[in-house]
């Protein structure tokens, strides 16, 4: 009684969860809002940003500018394709990769005494909150981000044509 038998096999209370399409698309609009509301500052105020990048002293010089003129807009545009569910498995893969990424250069200054504001919604070179609280936001974050790669879930996406879910990322997940 406890399990559900489904064309992928049987499928578990976790699994069932997971699946969920109202939770998935309730995900789905929680970070692309998110990634939409950080990246609006950013695109606003690219100078500012690009100060942001250069105190976590991880990115080159030379690359600093072009870093701010390109990541806000790759932010905006995984936001809207997440809500939207136009290449969305792209956007759902480049999704976790930024978040991964924002978790490694915060523990870096973490680790190297670094004492800055994450930069993620404003930038500033001192820190008013704690870059613990900035990782544990991001580490709260990758939690839905990470539902969303497993979710098999393709509900209310524009682009779900059948030969797309032939090679989508769920064909592989058994």
């Amino acid at each position: 009684m406890g399990e559900v038998w489904t064309p992928y096999g049987k499928k578990g209370g976790m699994r069932r969860l997971i699946d969920n399409d109202w939770l998935t698309a309730l995900i789905r609009l929680f970070i692309g809002v998110v990634f939409i509301y950080a990246a609006y500052y950013k695109i606003t105020d690219p100078y500012t940003f690009a100060k942001s990048i250069w105190y976590y002293h991880l990115v080159p010089g030379d690359l600093i500018n072009l870093l701010a003129l390109i990541l806000p807009w790759v932010e905006l545009l995984c936001g809207l394709a997440l809500i939207l569910g136009m290449f969305y498995n792209g956007a759902v893969v480049l999704v976790n990769l930024l978040m991964v990424m924002f978790i490694l250069a915060l523990g870096s200054t973490i680790v190297r005494g670094i004492d800055i504001e994450c930069g993620c919604f404003k930038a500033s070179q001192t820190s008013s909150e704690a870059a613990w609280e900035s990782l544990a936001l991001d580490l709260f974050l990758i939690v839905f981000t990470l539902q969303l790669l497993f979710s098999r879930s393709r509900r209310w996406l524009l682009s779900s044509s059948p030969l797309k879910k032939q090679w989508s990322f769920r064909r592989f997940s058994d």
